[in-house]
C-alpha cells in the first residue's frame, strides 16, 4: 500500500540564531530547531502514529565516543538489523527442513527392518501395517519439508534480494543532503562574521570622522557604508540557501523515513505470512500422519488370537484323528 507523504515548511529566518537566544531558534550540528519553549506550535505530521518522519530530526550522542549519530542513521540500523533477523529465519526454517528429510531418511530405513518379520496371523498383518505406516510417514516428512522449502524458505530469502543496495543508495543521498546544509550553514558563518567585520569598520569610520580625528572623507565612509550592505546581502543570499537546503532535506527525510517505514512494514507482514504457511504446512502433516496411523488402529482392533489360532492350525494341521488306547 502507498504512504501518504506530509510536508510541512522548515522554519525559516533571516539568519539561524545561536543556541540559547530569546528568538525562539537554535543550531545544533547545523541544523535549526525551534527552542523548547515554542515546541507546542509544533505539530506532529502523523499524529498518533509514531512514525519514522516525526521522532528522528535530532542526533544522538554516540556512547562509545564523543561523535554524534543521525537519527536517520539509526532508522538504517534497524533496517539492516530487520533483514540481519529476517535471513536467520529462514536459516532456521533450513534447519527445519534437514531435521524433516533425516527424520524421513531414518523413517524409511526402519519401515524395511527384517525384525519380527515371522509375525503371523492377524497380529502380523497389524505389525506390517505398522513398518508400511512408518514409509507412508516418511514420505509425509519429505513432501512437508520439500513444501517449507519452496514456500517458506525461498520466498525469504530472495525477498528484497536487492536491500542494502537500496539502503546504501537511501544513506548517501541523505547524507549528502546534510553534508550540504553542513556547507551552508559554513557559508552563513563566514557570511555573518564578514557583516560583522564591515559594519564595525563602518561605525569607527564615521566616528572618526564626526570627531574629526582623521582625514577620513565623506567618500571613504560611502565606501564602508556600501560593504557594509554588500555584506548584510550575502549573509541575506547565504540565509536563503541554508533555508532553501534546509527545506529540501526536509522534505527528502520525510518521504524517505516513511519509505523505510512501508518497508518494515512489508517485511514484518511478509514473515508473519509466512510462518502462517509454515504453521499450516505443520497441521496437513500431522493430519497427514494421522491418516497412515488410522489403517494401524484398524487393523490391531481386529487382532484375534482365537482366531489367529485357527488359522495357524487350518494352515499347518497334519492330522484330526487322536490316538487310542491299545487294546488286548
Amino acid at each position: 500500500s502507498e504512504s501518504t507523504v506530509y510536508f510541512v515548511g522548515v522554519i525559516s529566518a533571516k539568519a539561524p540564531e545561536q543556541k540559547g537566544t530569546n528568538s525562539g531558534l537554535q543550531r545544533i550540528n547545523c541544523v535549526t530547531f525551534p527552542n523548547a519553549d515554542t515546541m507546542s506550535e509544533q505539530q506532529l505530521l502523523k499524529p498518533g502514529d509514531w512514525s519514522y518522519c516525526d521522532y528522528f530530526w535530532a542526533d544522538r550522542k554516540d556512547s562509545q565516543s564523543n561523535s554524534t549519530i543521525a537519527g536517520f542513521d539509526i532508522i538504517l540500523v534497524k533496517q539492516l538489523k530487520g533483514k540481519q533477523m529476517q535471513k536467520e529465519i529462514a536459516e532456521f526454517i533450513r534447519e527445519r527442513i534437514k531435521i524433516e528429510e533425516d527424520y524421513a531418511k531414518n523413517l524409511a530405513k526402519l519401515s524395511q527392518s527384517p525384525l519380527a518379520a515371522m509375525e503371523e496371523g492377524t497380529l502380523g498383518e497389524s505389525w506390517v501395517q505398522v513398518k508400511k505406516s512408518l514409509s507412508d510417514e516418511a514420505e509425509v516428512h519429505l513432501k512437508f519439508s520439500s513444501k517449507l522449502q519452496s514456500e517458506v524458505e525461498k520466498p525469504l530469502l530472495s525477498f528484497r534480494e536487492n536491500f542494502k543496495k537500496d539502503m546504501k543508495k537511501f544513506d548517501h543521498h541523505i547524507s549528502d543532503l546534510r553534508k550540504q546544509l553542513v556547507s551552508r550553514y559554513t557559508a552563513v558563518e563566514k557570511a555573518r562574521k564578514a557583516l560583522a567585520e564591515r559594519q564595525k569598520d563602518l561605525e569607527f569610520k564615521t566616528q572618526q570622522l564626526e570627531n574629526k580625528s582623521s582625514n577620513k572623507t565623506e567618500e571613504d565612509i560611502k565606501k564602508a557604508r556600501r560593504k557594509s550592505t554588500q555584506a548584510g546581502d550575502d549573509l541575506m543570499r547565504c540565509v536563503d540557501l541554508y533555508n532553501q537546503t534546509q527545506s529540501k532535506w526536509f522534505e527528502e527525510m520525510v518521504t524517505t523515513t516513511l519509505e523505510l517505514e512501508r518497508l518494515e512494514v512489508e517485511r514484518i507482514e511478509m514473515i508473519r505470512q509466512h510462518l502462517c504457511q509454515y504453521t499450516q504446512l505443520r497441521h496437513e502433516t500431522d493430519m497427514f500422519n494421522q491418516s497412515t496411523i488410522e489403517p494401524v488402529d484398524q487393523l490391531l482392533q481386529k487382532v484375534d488370537p482365537s482366531k489367529d489360532r485357527e488359522l495357524w492350525v487350518k494352515e499347518n494341521k497334519t492330522g484330526h484323528i487322536r490316538p487310542a488306547d491299545m487294546e488286548l
